[in-house]
């Protein structure tokens, strides 16, 4: 059975909806396995930026702090429901820690490729990928070529910033565009094509078409079908070993909005799991 790790983490998000982000987080957990899921109790206050160019980094690092514990004993592939994106890292980090092959999907509206110094918003979850890739503020950031970027790959991505696309081109990133998912198989492919022998899958639910989900904090058109999004999953785990999870961002503006919602999130909890 698939083991969930709920993370209700909302200060990595830039948006003046971010607090719903904890709320979507415990609307999923209520349609989850009762006996598979783990909830963290995480910091709800906003947190300071320690005199670094990220705000609320006191209560970011004491949830990674959290994060980071209750996956150390686990050895299985765990599904993370955020919160905010930015729970991915220790996610991707545990993952990573298990052998030295494995790739990232990173499903997404938004490549989240800034740094402390690029960003307009100063919110973690416009950094989230480049701390993987090991660039950012301590703590928070993976060990440099852990996960290198020729192993990373950016589906249905398409709204960058200037700095954004400049570090995705420096850095030879994969993308598989939006479109590209009218073929099932395309992302099986790309990821095949990095030698990966497993692979993290983060989605990010923006990474949707606006018609497919309502509960989203920045919104971007012509993106994914649910079904697209499920069959891409599906061929891809048929290829390539599961390592791990997440899924993130979802913020309901209402308890009655968030069950509209929750049948579309919970095909893709179904395969991711």
């Amino acid at each position: 059975m698939t083991r969930f790790l709920v993370v209700p983490q909302w200060q990595g998000s830039p948006s003046a909806r971010a607090m719903r982000l904890g709320d979507g987080a415990h609307a999923i957990a209520d349609d989850l396995p009762r006996s598979a899921t783990t909830v963290l109790d995480v910091p709800s206050e906003a947190g300071e930026s320690l005199g670094t160019g990220l705000h609320r980094l006191s209560a970011l690092l004491r949830t990674r702090a959290l994060v980071d514990e209750a996956l150390a004993p686990l050895t299985e592939p765990v599904l993370l429901v955020g919160g905010d994106c930015g729970v991915s890292v220790g996610a991707v980090a545990h993952a990573a820690a298990q052998g030295n092959d494995l790739a990232v999907v990173w499903f997404d509206a938004h490549p989240d490729l800034h740094s402390p110094e690029t960003s307009p918003s100063g919110a973690f979850g416009g950094m989230v990928l480049r701390a993987i890739l090991g660039e950012g503020v301590r703590g928070l950031t993976l060990e440099p070529g852990l996960v290198p970027p020729s192993r990373v790959v950016l589906a249905g991505t398409r709204s960058f910033d200037d700095a954004e696309q400049e570090y995705a081109a420096a850095h030879a990133l994969t993308a598989v565009a939006a479109d590209a998912f009218a073929e099932a198989g395309s992302l099986a492919g790309a990821v095949r094509a990095t030698g990966a022998g497993r692979v993290f899958v983060h989605v990010d639910l923006d990474v949707l078409d606006p018609s497919e989900i309502s509960g989203v904090t920045s919104a971007q058109p012509f993106g994914l079908t649910v079904a697209q999004l499920v069959a891409a999953i599906g061929a891809l785990r048929a290829e390539v070993p599961l390592a791990g999870a997440a899924i993130t961002g979802f913020s309901p503006s209402t308890p009655a909005a968030a069950i509209d919602d929750l049948g579309a999130i919970l095909r893709i909890v179904g395969a991711l799991a």
